[in-house]
């Protein structure tokens, strides 16, 4: 780590005494701060050595990972946790025994909402070392929701070597290759008690883990979505752009019902013309016609996707024309091929969309296709399989 203030992130309540880091400035040639700086580094490496021993020796029964998904997640050993000051800045984080949390009923996330969520995937290679996929954009939109939502927020530094040491302590629970990933789930929620509407008084930065095994079994099978014309996922001026804990429930009501009728998934439309298409409920949407790949603008209604970001590059570097721009729902039941990328599917093409009760189905979705492609380069790079030339991919030994 590159500064006192990364060296005195936290560590390791029960594995070791939590690492405060002094109010005191220091001078960065004093004896004083070269003993405190050594001290620390040997305390770390000792704690991170204790934590990936522990993972290590400590063997996991005997598991079917094919049972073990998000609708059946798998307790893992440790959390980390890490509080505001006083002073906006977050200190003295550490890990803990995964186990209930204690919030004050007038806890502003629970009456107000106020609080921003993050996932990311840790996959394991054969060599045994973990890989994780630009947690710094993750790290990155969790403090531009936080601004949003009027929330302090870690730093990226801080953020991603909490996903580190959360993994690590982990590491048991990272299914082998091909047989799943690792569900990292970063929260900051406003966790001080407020009987009014404010800001809370507290927060916490918080992160869980739970095993997952492969989500879509099949590989890339289609998917078969329904346009909701007349329920919204996001207005201009919201939230919809950032990873606010209350924009899901707003979807669930849609959501059951779509896959009641037995399609996968809804695809929003705008709410002001009710005609321009936005996301699904958890992913962004491309198409693909002649050869040129459109997904919509963000323009404050969609989340910023870091797969959907990641696609756009990768097929630029592969050649193709891709355009952010409005894309109309006419436009796309007419495309040639459509997808959709998000955290949960990474990238999975769209088999059919229904609209106003007429169905249209997309045939150019197997082998070979354009998202074939793509799912192939950008599955590679996430889990380790392929050469990475971009700086994306995070190892762990």
């Amino acid at each position: 780590m590159g500064s006192t203030s990364a060296l005195a992130l936290a560590f390791p309540s029960p594995i070791a005494t939590t690492l405060r880091t002094s109010k005191t400035t220091l001078h960065p040639h004093s004896s004083y701060f070269k003993l405190r700086l050594c001290l620390i580094t040997t305390r770390l490496q000792a704690i991170q050595s204790h934590a990936s021993a522990y993972s290590q020796a400590s063997e996991l029964p005997d598991i079917s990972w094919d049972n073990v998904g998000f609708d059946n997640p798998m307790t893992t050993d440790y959390m980390f946790t890490m509080k505001c000051s006083e002073d906006g800045n977050f200190s003295d984080g550490g890990l803990q025994r995964f186990g209930k949390i204690e919030l004050n009923p007038a806890a502003c996330v629970l009456n107000y909402g106020q609080g921003v969520i993050e996932e990311l995937k840790a996959y394991k290679k054969l060599d045994n070392s973990i890989v994780l996929f630009r947690p710094e954009e993750n790290g990155l939109r969790m403090r531009m929701g936080a601004e949003r939502m009027c929330m302090p927020a870690p730093t990226v530094e801080q953020f991603v070597e909490a996903v580190k040491l959360t993994v690590l302590a982990n590491r048991r629970w990272v299914p082998p290759p091909n047989k799943g990933f690792l569900h990292i789930k970063p929260l900051l929620m406003g966790n001080g008690p407020v009987l009014s509407l404010t800001p809370a008084p507290e927060f916490t930065f918080l992160i869980y883990a739970s095993s997952m095994g492969n989500t879509f079994k099949g590989g890339l099978e289609p998917i078969n979505l329904v346009v909701e014309n007349e329920i919204h996922r996001a207005v201009r001026g919201g939230a919809g752009s950032v990873n606010a804990i209350g924009n899901y429930a707003l979807v669930l009501k849609t959501q059951v019902e779509a896959k009641a009728d037995g399609f996968s998934d809804v695809l929003y439309l705008d709410s002001v013309h009710k005609r321009y298409v936005e996301q699904t409920s958890t992913a962004n949407i491309f198409l693909v016609k002649d050869k040129i790949i459109s997904t919509p603008a963000l323009e404050g209604t969609i989340l910023p996707g870091v797969t959907r970001k990641s696609i756009i590059e990768i097929a630029r570097s592969q050649g193709y024309q891709v355009e952010e721009r409005p894309v109309s729902i006419e436009e796309l039941l007419e495309a040639d091929e459509v997808f959709c990328t998000g955290y949960a599917v990474c990238l999975s093409p769209i088999g059919s969309i229904t609209y106003l009760g007429k169905r249209v189905s997309y045939q150019e979705t197997g082998l070979g296709g354009v998202s074939e492609q793509l799912y192939q380069a950008l599955s590679n790079i996430q889990m380790g399989l392929a050469e990475d030339n971009r700086g994306w991919i995070v190892t762990l030994k």
